[in-house]
């Protein structure tokens, strides 16, 4: 009986182990096959919906698009709001969701002015999980977990892991033992001058939406 005890405890430790990794890790929420429009190739983002050559070019030429409504202005010249409100369910840039200007979190389809109202209300979120923990009182796991594909909060340069860097759309290898050559950072400034050692000011700027310093 004893050791049978002992076996449940060691179970339930490790539950908790894996589940602690699960919250620690990737600040970006989990995808479910939304598109991120700063780094899909043409092929996919021309199989997306109502998307023509002409548009798709539109978007690489002026990419990254580093806020959400800049994406929805310009694909507001040629779609209408229904269409993009249809779109905006499979490619979306995603927002921060400390700092996410309410223009920016209605864009979310299917998000209104209650679902806004508890987004603002738990701000700062310092971890997904606790997003999850108090988004979960409004909404069922399925509604959570679409919601959660939209959304980040920044990790922390000095100690994120690799597995959080590897989070940021578009990270690789390379970059991330760039990130992590120059620690510890004192300022974002010095983020962005060592950075841009590697890659284009614009793509530095649209890596650094993704991390702070703390």
């Amino acid at each position: 009986m004893k050791t049978v005890r002992i076996v449940k405890r060691v179970n339930i430790v490790i539950v908790f182990a894996v589940f602690f990794q699960c919250v620690v890790q990737a600040q970006l929420g989990r995808q479910m096959g939304l598109i991120d429009p700063n780094v899909a190739g043409e092929k996919e983002l021309l199989s997306l919906p109502h998307f023509s050559e002409t548009i798709v070019k539109e978007i690489i030429e002026a990419r990254p698009f580093l806020r959400m409504t800049a994406l929805d202005s310009l694909l507001g010249k040629t779609l209408s709001k229904e269409q993009r409100t249809e779109l905006y369910a499979k490619t979306f840039v995603h927002i921060n969701l400390n700092t996410a200007t309410n223009d920016e979190i209605l864009l979310i389809p299917g998000m209104g002015r209650r679902m806004l109202h508890e987004f603002l209300e738990y701000r700062p979120y310092h971890s997904l999980a606790q997003f999850r923990k108090e988004i979960r009182k409004y909404v069922d796991q399925k509604e959570l977990a679409r919601l959660e594909q939209y959304v980040f909060i920044p990790i922390n340069l000095n100690k994120a892991s690799d597995e959080d860097i590897l989070t940021i759309p578009g990270m690789g290898k390379k970059m991330l033992h760039e990130f992590k050559e120059y620690r510890p950072y004192s300022t974002l400034a010095q983020f962005r001058k060592e950075m841009r050692k590697y890659v284009p000011p614009n793509e530095v700027a649209r890596l650094e939406r993704y991390v702070t310093i703390k």
